[in-house]
């Protein structure tokens, strides 16, 4: 999701006004134009963020990076369309009233790139050798970089996770390992008379594609291969008609209309075998005011489960921080990612429970004291073999989601896949070459 439970609801672009009109009220939005000379000693740095719970946790520590820096910090938490919003408002208009971002590497960084609106990190993470560049997860840092720039550093992370009854799977030894494993038992488990489903997950066209990822690339596919479409291959055809049957026949009606906020009160209801989706979101069922008392008390973790490739789950950056190319206060904007993504404070917000993106703190057992057993070794495993993307990394990345997930929507409502594929790979063809011209116009 690149999504957690803990963020606001998403509001259209209408009610964006409100809520910028709102926060300039206390000063925390100014106008967008360009200031001239330098800023004063009494200037805030500024800073934009998602209303989550790592930015909710950094609120609570600002203090004590005010009295390192000896200057105020303004923080302003949004939901994700009001900050996309703000942004493009912004940051068309050269603005240097937002100082440090928080970006969605995968959804904003190649646009952001292509504008010209964030500040190259190259040297400061590499050039500080306290901050240690090399300690963040390799799939993660990877995809901080566009164009052999470091445009941003990642504070968290999540990967898939599968959220199964312990009591439905005892017979079986457990949790299933592989993906046919996982067919088998949720078509055995589900009594649809009942209620009573053998997997939930997402199958909205937009946002399911995330979360099939995975079940692409353990299928031995990707979204494009070689610069062009891989969504015609025959592996990508086998994950679409795989997803299609385990939703369609061992899930809920309705489930081509649901994406996270939908599919997860199923399982936390008790109303599901199986669910796949990102790790972050595990603490709902542990929640007495969300999860009933059956799956709070037999809830477990597993592994994403082996496809005809492996297990190969996406291990992404959902949020990281940037740096306003704009900005006048690019070096204490510096010191702030510093700060907020040192090995100190990425050890100290997952001992609470936030993924963070150093693969020291996945190696401290201290720092993984939150989670139940069973998801820090579900965790550590699927960021070891993870990949760096949940979705195309393209510039326009709403509109490849859409294409990407038509064939998902055929395939769940029992359609013949094959001839939706061949179109929407030819669709998706035409929209990456007008997306790498668009790539190269600039």
């Amino acid at each position: 999701m690149s999504t957690s439970s803990r963020l606001l609801s998403r509001r259209s672009f209408g009610r964006l006004a409100a809520g910028i009109a709102g926060a300039a009220g206390t000063g925390a939005l100014g106008a967008c134009s360009p200031r001239a000379g330098k800023p004063s000693a009494g200037a805030p740095l500024r800073i934009m963020a998602i209303n989550h719970v790592w930015s909710q946790a950094i609120k609570r520590r600002t203090k004590e990076f005010e009295e390192r820096i000896g200057r105020r910090v303004s923080l302003t938490l949004l939901t994700a369309d009001q900050l996309t919003s703000s942004y493009n408002v912004k940051l068309n208009a050269s603005g240097t009233d937002v100082d440090v971002m928080m970006v969605r590497a995968l959804q904003d960084q190649l646009l952001f790139a292509h504008n010209d609106w964030l500040a190259d990190l190259t040297d400061r993470v590499e050039g500080d050798s306290e901050f240690a560049w090399t300690d963040f997860q390799k799939a993660p840092r990877e995809v901080s970089l566009t164009a052999g720039k470091v445009l941003s550093v990642p504070v968290v992370t999540e990967r898939p996770t599968l959220y199964y009854r312990k009591d439905l799977v005892q017979d079986a030894g457990g949790p299933p390992r592989t993906l046919d494993a996982l067919m088998s038992t949720a078509m055995e488990l589900t009594r649809r008379k009942r209620g009573f489903y053998g997997y939930v997950g997402r199958g909205q066209r937009n946002g399911a594609v995330s979360q099939w990822s995975s079940f692409l690339y353990s299928h031995g596919g990707d979204f494009v291969i070689d610069g062009k479409s891989g969504i015609g291959s025959p592996q990508a055809l086998a994950a679409y008609e795989y997803y299609g049957n385990l939703l369609g026949k061992a899930g809920p009606p309705g489930a081509t209309n649901m994406s996270l906020e939908q599919a997860m009160p199923i399982f936390a209801q008790g109303k599901a075998a199986f669910y796949i989706d990102a790790d972050a979101i595990y603490s709902n069922f542990l929640d007495p005011k969300i999860a009933s008392r059956t799956v709070r008390d037999t809830v477990g973790f597993a592994p994403f489960p082996a496809g005809p490739a492996g297990a190969r789950p996406h291990n992404i950056a959902s949020w990281s921080l940037g740096i306003n190319k704009f900005s006048l206060l690019r070096d204490d904007a510096w010191q702030f990612i510093k700060w907020a993504a040192g090995p100190e404070m990425s050890a100290a917000l997952q001992a609470d429970g936030i993924p963070g993106a150093r693969t020291s703190v996945w190696a401290n057992s201290k720092t993984l004291r939150s989670f139940p057993p069973d998801l820090a070794e579900a965790m550590r495993l699927n960021a070891k073999r993870g990949l760096g993307y949940d979705r195309p990394r393209v510039l326009q990345v709403g509109r490849a989601r859409d294409i990407v997930g038509r064939p998902l929507v055929a395939g769940i409502l029992g359609e013949s896949v094959r001839p939706v594929v061949r179109d929407a790979d030819a669709e998706f063809a035409d929209f990456l070459v007008r997306d790498n011209r668009h790539k190269e116009s600039r």
